[in-house]
């Protein structure tokens, strides 16, 4: 979300906005809100940083050895 100096939200600046439109800033907030929300309210147990980080290495250097041959 883009916020100016005196705090007003949803004002798009170039320099901090990322979003062309006021509506595209809305829309992507709404979807992140609801991604947040879904997230809080899994009940399934967390998983550690360091076996995450395991797999996604796992993962890419199985990718890598494929595109090596």
């Amino acid at each position: 979300m883009s916020e100016t100096a005196g705090g007003e939200m949803g004002k798009n600046s170039p320099l901090i906005s990322e979003f062309e439109t006021e509506e595209q800033e809305a829309g992507h907030t709404r979807w992140l809100k609801a991604k947040v929300a879904a997230a809080l309210r899994d009940s399934r147990p967390a998983v550690a940083h360091e076996d995450v980080m395991a797999e996604a290495e796992a993962i890419v250097a199985t990718s890598e050895s494929r595109t090596d041959r």
